[in-house]
């Protein structure tokens, strides 16, 4: 992990996953999610201060920051599903939701637990999935791309992983 930006390197997506990578990839996710608790679940508050390299966000704004994003895939991939005209992505401010007063303060006992139930949620919802499903697109205006729900899912397994690096380099 010599890379403090993108650990585990930045995000790639395919064209197109087989059902067996698709299982991977919500494997990798619920893995993954179950991995902070015991990562950060204890962590004393300096050690909740740290930083992964200079001016990056703290251990306590990437647990939050891990919380809001997992809610907001979710969101997406709900809207996506369920609201024929949602075609351009729901976007934030990450850095502005990163500086608010429960992104510096808020225990990261209360994202640990609001993560563990999206996950919960997400990957009943991602599971449910028919081909046609997976096939529902919607544009990101950041990325200037596509998205179909399994790219999605790929974005998500990428986002738990990538962040959990960040933390790990953080503590290190």
């Amino acid at each position: 992990m010599t890379d403090r930006k993108f650990p585990i390197g930045p995000f790639v997506t395919q064209e197109h996953y087989t059902p067996a990578e698709i299982t991977g990839l919500l494997q990798t996710i619920d893995r993954s999610v179950g991995e902070y608790q015991p990562l950060v679940g204890s962590l004393p508050p300096a050690d909740l201060l740290k930083r992964y390299r200079e001016g990056s966000w703290t251990v306590q704004q990437l647990v939050h920051h891990v919380a809001d994003i997992h809610l907001l895939h979710f969101l997406r991939m709900k809207k996506a599903l369920t609201e024929p005209d949602y075609t351009d992505v729901t976007l934030i401010n990450m850095d502005g939701w990163a500086r608010t007063a429960d992104g510096l303060e808020a225990p990261v006992a209360d994202s640990l637990l609001m993560l563990d139930g999206i996950n919960r949620r997400y990957l009943y919802l991602a599971r449910s999935l028919t081909e046609p499903m997976l096939a529902v697109t919607y544009h990101h205006p950041v990325r200037q791309r596509l998205f179909n729900q399994a790219q999605a899912l790929a974005m998500s397994a990428w986002h738990v992983q990538h962040h959990l690096a960040h933390i790990r380099l953080a503590l290190a």
